[in-house]
This record gives structure tokens, C-alpha cells and sequence, in this order.
């Protein structure tokens, strides 16, 4: 069934045309990337199809009864309430259910509506409907799923009575995806949804997203991301919308596959169109052949011209070179610890880089990743650690913030007041490299928007011709192509690597190697980021089947090459998940009981013979109020003991 179409939709500015006939469909179950260039127009129509925005031509029809649910980049949840209490206005008619069932059951054994037959039959039967909605709305396992969601974006029990305006701009944006997953729209419309989301993160949302129920409308610069998730790409570009079938890494092949196909069909008219003219100018003249050069001129003017492929939108080109060559130890750290004042965040931290490596840092959001990379330039201190530079290093940063490009200059001061002997042309002409031309190199650099200050800051450090780049989040606010464009240059870099970055195509091109950050420390994995998540599932399965065996035989096996306090804790975790084992499946055993006596007790109810006894419809409804209060207070436990459980594994 087709959701949503967008027929002839145009959106001007004036004279300039920002896109126009634009049409796309959104049928039950879509997965769908809009991709394009910065400023093409892709969150414009986002806005369109969700309500925010009208079309300047062309109409979005939609279904009365579609449900639409809408992420803007970097919007963050505003509430005045904690986080829990935010998340169960979801849930809000379930609650509502809820307490009507309880209202019902106290009623049932009252005496005047014992009395009062026809009453009590119908006060029944809305009862009997209020437990159909309420399980039919998972009225038992609500609270269980907002824990799960909220577990997948990273917030703990210990958070959940947090008041959100206490929160970070990132979290507030974590929580506001969250709630919108919990609504359970038929449609959703999300704009960069994995802004601040850590690796960890994005593979949760990914398989969440694999499994929702409604469809998906998805602006994103993470190619990996789009892989997983969708099945269809929409492209605007040159003001016009082109539709291919299959995920990013096909589209780029359909693309691709077209673009040769056009030419060739260029191609192929132009020779025609030569031979042609080539005709109609040497026979025109001579009368033997007049009327054929005639015939031959109408066909040309008949002709429907193909276009000159137009292929891909100027881009960015740019390289990295290195001024002169290090020597093979780079730099190397041992026993360090990073943090704030007396907080650790992660210790010990080995790292030993070589001439040409380019190592991957990765790790969840907070854990340090920018923290090591600032005290491996000196920013910030470490804690603790010895840290040495090797010979003829020239290190190079980028810092995510772009704080080292200062507001109060323009474009081509921010250059030229770096590299005050380069020739002014010369300084224009690497600006255009990265896409500042014209009027653009004026600009202040306080009125750039995120993609520019990054080309800006990246195009001050391919200036600099360092041997040693440290990089911090070098693909934040840039589009896919510019990312691609980059990939590209550090590709060809002379030098070596090291960088941070939660872009795991990005990743997969450029590491050689990945080190990961955790609270115990640094692990080093001699591979890219599909070898890295492959190693993590084999040490996983491992983990696993240890367990199991330990299950098995009773026994707890000591860990290889582990401390004892290490040891202790592992055995510690393992005694404490048997016993949740345990407890969650006797509770489950006791639900069921109990679920099994109210059947048997509902089926009484009906009983002719009970049904005119008022004492003993008394009796029973007395019984089948504990038994159900009793199984709320089981499966509240249930749902505590699971994700208790659920922690301890992970």
C-alpha cells in the first residue's frame, strides 16, 4: 500500500531553482535514502513531507490515517520531566487502559452491582474488552521495551529519574530518536539520525531499525549506515530526483552504470550526427545528389539530441604531502591514563605508532578517544604515562571543534595570516581546491556553516605539509562525496596516520590497524573495521560458550593471562547471572500458573450455575483481582531481573 507520494514538488528562491518536478513514493515497509550534495535541498523536503514546510508547486499526498513521525538534525528532546516520565506520555492510553482495569476489578465485587445483572454482564464484558486492548497495546511489556530503547541509546536505571534539561545537547538528541522509535509512527522521516551516536550505538539502531514495522525516510552521510538499512536511493542533484533500487553500495554501482550507458549513447549520436552533417555538406551542392542531402538535413533537424552527460557535480580535490620524511618510530605510549583531574576514564593505554601506519581509535562516546588524542599533542596532560615523539615528526591536528580557525577573519585571511609569504594566487587557488571560489573566500569565517569550516580547517592542514596526522572527527558535517574526497587524499598521504572517528566506512578505507579504548585500557586489533567487528563476534562466541561449558560442568574456568582481581570479578558476574538465570525462570514458571488459574477462574464466570450465585461472583472476582495484581507485581520483577541480567552479560 503507497503511504505517500511526492508529485511535481519544487521549491524556489527567487529566480534560482533549489529543486523541481520532484516525485517520490513511499509505500508500507519502505527503506529509503534521500542523498544529494550540502544544500541540494534534502532536509527542505524532508520538512515538505513531514507538514513543516508547503511546496512552492507540486502537491504530497498523503493518507488521512498515516502516521508520520519527524527527526531534524541535531534536535534535541525539551522537557521539563525525567526521563522515564517523558517516555511513558508514550505509552500514555496503555497506562489509561490500565487504570480502567483496575477501576473495573475493584467494581466487580461490589454488592449493589452483583445485584444488578444486566449491569454487571456488560461492566464484564467491557472488561473482558479493556483486557484484549491492554494486551493487545503490550500492556505487560511496555515498561520492558522503553528499558530496552533506552538501553540501546545508552541510558542506565541509574539515569532514568534524570531531569532532561540537565542533559547534553547530544543526549537530548539521543533521547528525542528514542521516543520517536517508542511512538511507532508508520512513517518515519529522519535527518541524520546517527549524529552523536558511538559505534556501539549505531549497530543497535541499525538492527532496530532492520526490524521496524513501519517505513523509514532516511538523510544520512554514513554510507555504512545507509548499507544496512535501506533498500532504495532517491538522489537529488542538478535540481532533479533520480530513483535507484538497492542499498548505497548499489546505488553508487547503478550510477556509476548509467552514467557509462549515457555517454555511449552520446557517443553514439554524436558519430551518427557527424556523418550526417558530413553528408549534407559535401552533397548538398552537387545536383545528383541534392535531394538526399535534403533528406539527410531534415532527419538532423528531426532529431531528438541527446544531452552531454553531465556525470558528477564539481568537487572538491585536494592532497596531503609531507615537507620531509620521518623516521620510522613515530611515537609511542606506555602505561598511560587519561582523564580529568583525579577522574580516570581510561587506563593502561599502550599505543606504539610506526612509519606509515594509519591506526583507527574508536570506543563509546566518553570513554576519552579526543581526550588521548588532545594530551598526545600536548593540550592536555596525562595522568599518568610516559609518552616519546619520534625523529623528524611533524604532527599535524585537526580538531573536530575547528577552535584553531578564528572567527574574526575571512576565508582568505584565515589562510593567508597562516602562510603570509605563500603569493596571494597561490592561496586562491588551494581555496578552490576546496570548493572557496569567487565571492566565497570573503566570506567571515563566523558566517561559514559546519561542511565549510571543516573543508577550511582541512584545507589550513594540508598547508602545513605535516608527516603525522592526528585527526579528531575529520568527517563531521562533511557530505558523502567531500567525505570521499578526503578518503581519497589520506589514501595517497605519504605519511601516517591516526585518527577518531565513529564513520565505519570511512574506517573500513583507511585503518590498517584498530586500537579500542575502554575503561580498562587500549586493545589493539592488526586489521580494518570489518576484521575489528569480526574479532569482537569470535571474542564474544567465545565468551559465550565458556559460560556455557561453565554452566555445564559447574566449574568456573580461569581466564588466560588475567589478574587475579580480574579472575574474581568474572566469577563474581557469572555466580550472580546463574542466579538471575534462576530467578527469572521461576518467575516465568509462577506467570504462567497464575495466568493458567485466571483462564480457569474467567471460564467459572460464565458458568450459569456461578453467574447467579452473587456470593460466590464475589469470591471469585476477590480472587481474580489478587491473582492479577499479583502477576503485575511478577512480571514488573521479571522485566527488572531480565535487563539486570541482560547488563551482566554484556
Amino acid at each position: 500500500m503507497i503511504l505517500l507520494q511526492v508529485q511535481h514538488v519544487a521549491r524556489y528562491f527567487g529566480a534560482d531553482v533549489l529543486f523541481e518536478n520532484t516525485y517520490l513514493e513511499i509505500q508500507e515497509n519502505s527503506r529509503i535514502a534521500l542523498v544529494g550534495r550540502n544544500g541540494a535541498g534534502k532536509s527542505t523536503l524532508l520538512k515538505m513531507i513531514a507538514g513543516i514546510e508547503q511546496p512552492d508547486a507540486g502537491q504530497i499526498i498523503k493518507s488521512k490515517q498515516v502516521t508520520i513521525g519527524y527527526l531534524a538534525q541535531n534536535t534535541g528532546l525539551h522537557s521539563n520531566d525525567s526521563i522515564w516520565n517523558e517516555m511513558l506520555t508514550v505509552f500514555e492510553p496503555v497506562i489509561q487502559l490500565e487504570k480502567e482495569m483496575r477501576k473495573i476489578e475493584l467494581q466487580l465485587g461490589d454488592l449493589e452491582l452483583l445485584a444488578d445483572e444486566a449491569l454487571y454482564q456488560k461492566t464484564l464484558e467491557r472488561y473482558d474488552q479493556l483486557q484484549h486492548d491492554f494486551k493487545l497495546a503490550n500492556g505487560f511489556g511496555y515498561e520492558a521495551e522503553i528499558r530496552s530503547v533506552l538501553h540501546g541509546f545508552r541510558f542506565y536505571e541509574e539515569d532514568y529519574q534524570k531531569n532532561i534539561r540537565q542533559l547534553s545537547g547530544g543526549q537530548k538528541t539521543r533521547l528525542a530518536l528514542a521516543k520517536l522509535l517508542l511512538e511507532k509512527r508508520d512513517l518515519l522521516i529522519l535527518d541524520e539520525p546517527t549524529n552523536h551516536l558511538d559505534i556501539e550505538t549505531l549497530n543497535w539502531l541499525e538492527n532496530y531499525l532492520q526490524a521496524y514495522q513501519g517505513a523509514l525516510l532516511i538523510v544520512s552521510h554514513d554510507r555504512y549506515f545507509l548499507d544496512k538499512v535501506v533498500n532504495e536511493v532517491y538522489e537529488i542533484s542538478r535540481q532533479k530526483m533520480v530513483h535507484y533500487k538497492g542499498n548505497y553500495s548499489k546505488y553508487l554501482d547503478l550510477k556509476a552504470a548509467n552514467l557509462e550507458q549515457e555517454w555511449k549513447e552520446y557517443e553514439k549520436q554524436q558519430t551518427e550526427i557527424s556523418k550526417l552533417e558530413d553528408f549534407v555538406n559535401r552533397n548538398l551542392v552537387r545536383a545528383s545528389t541534392t535531394k538526399r542531402a535534403q533528406s539527410r538535413r531534415k532527419q538532423l533537424e528531426k532529431m531528438d539530441r541527446i544531452d552531454r552527460p553531465q556525470g558528477d557535480e564539481k568537487s572538491a580535490h585536494f592532497r596531503f604531502q609531507t615537507e620531509k620524511e620521518s623516521g620510522n618510530v613515530i611515537l609511542s605510549l606506555r602505561n598511560a591514563a587519561i582523564g580529568y583531574e583525579d577522574q580516570i576514564l581510561s587506563s593502561p593505554i599502550e599505543l606504539d605508532i610506526r612509519k606509515y601506519d594509519s591506526i583507527a581509535l574508536v570506543g563509546p562516546n566518553g570513554i576519552g578517544k579526543s581526550t588521548l588524542l588532545k594530551s598526545l599533542i600536548d593540550d592536555l596532560p596525562l595522568i599518568q604515562g610516559e609518552k616519546q615523539i619520534g625523529t623528524n615528526v611533524d604532527l599535524g591536528y585537526y580538531d573536530q571543534e575547528q577552535a584553531n580557525l578564528n572567527s574574526r577573519k575571512t576565508v582568505l585571511g584565515e589562510l593567508w595570516d597562516s602562510h603570509p609569504t605563500t603569493p596571494e594566487k597561490d592561496i586562491r587557488s588551494i581555496l578552490g581546491s576546496f570548493l572557496f571560489s569567487g565571492d566565497d573566500v570573503e566570506k567571515s569565517v563566523t558566517n561559514l556553516s559546519g561542511g565549510e569550516k571543516a573543508r577550511l580547517a582541512l584545507a589550513k592542514l594540508s598547508m602545513n605539509r605535516d608527516n603525522f596526522l592526528v585527526l579528531d572527527e575529520p568527517t563531521n558535517h562533511l557530505d558523502i562525496d567531500s567525505k570521499e574526497v578526503l578518503e581519497n587524499a589520506l589514501i595517497d598521504f605519504d605519511g601516517t596516520l591516526l585518527f577518531v572517528s565513529h564513520d565505519r566506512y570511512f574506517i573500513n578505507r583507511l585503518a590498517t590497524s584498530i586500537v579500542e579504548l575502554s575503561p580498562d585500557g587500549s586493545t589493539l586489533y592488526l586489521g580494518d573495521y570489518d576484521y575489528y567487528v569480526q574479532k569482537k563476534a569470535e571474542q564474544e562466541e567465545l565468551k559465550l560458550l565458556a559460560l556455557e561449558e561453565q554452566e555445564k560442568n559447574m566449574l568456573i574456568l580461569e581466564p588466560v593471562a588475567t589478574s587475579k582481581n580480574h579472575r574474581e570479578i568474572d566469577k563474581e558476574t557469572q555466580k550472580k547471572a546463574r542466579q538471575l538465570s534462576r530467578q527469572i525462570e521461576a518467575l516465568e514458571t509462577k506467570m504462567a500458573e497464575i495466568e493458567e488459574q485466571v483462564e480457569e477462574i474467567e471460564v467459572q464466570l460464565i458458568d450459569p450455575e456461578v453467574f447467579g450465585n452473587h456470593v460466590k461472583v464475589q469470591e471469585i472476582n476477590v480472587q481474580l483481582t489478587k491473582l492479577n495484581t499479583e502477576n503485575d507485581v511478577l512480571a514488573t520483577e521479571w522485566e527488572e531481573k531480565s535487563i539486570a541480567l541482560e547488563e551482566l552479560e554484556n
